[in-house]
């Protein structure tokens, strides 16, 4: 058994150990007011890439997941970017390392429109880098 409650990044899960009961863990571990619950091994998931976006019930909020994408899309650009942004500017370099930054961008374009389109946390995470 797992104790789950919310906080602002995501869903906190305490691990009791046995040595005190569950109930004494989550008055002693979560934090005064906030909502728990006690929940299953197996009803965690165990696919951790959106769980700053799961919700109370162990489900995903795809509105935060498709931000959690997009993040880490923005990321791998950037680094695609990085080599060329100092050919960029090198006269005899220049023109190649700009039409390589477009094959980037236009490759981060169609991710970002199919992260958009995504209906479920599998499409996402076909569509991410």
């Amino acid at each position: 058994m797992k104790i789950i409650y919310l906080t602002e990044t995501g869903v906190a899960i305490i691990h009791p150990t046995g040595e005190l009961s569950i109930e004494e863990v989550a008055v002693k571990d979560v934090p005064a007011g906030v909502a728990y619950k006690i929940v299953n091994d197996d009803e965690v998931p165990s696919d951790r890439t959106f769980r700053n976006a799961w919700t109370d019930t162990l489900t995903v909020d795809m509105p935060k997941a498709k931000t959690i994408a997009h993040d880490i899309r923005r990321a791998a650009r950037s680094a695609e970017f990085a080599p060329l942004d100092i050919k960029a500017t090198i006269p005899s370099e220049a023109t190649a390392a700009e039409a390589a930054r477009q094959v980037i961008r236009d490759k981060y374009a169609t991710m970002q429109t199919a992260i958009n389109a995504a209906s479920t946390t599998d499409e996402i995470k076909a569509a991410m880098p």
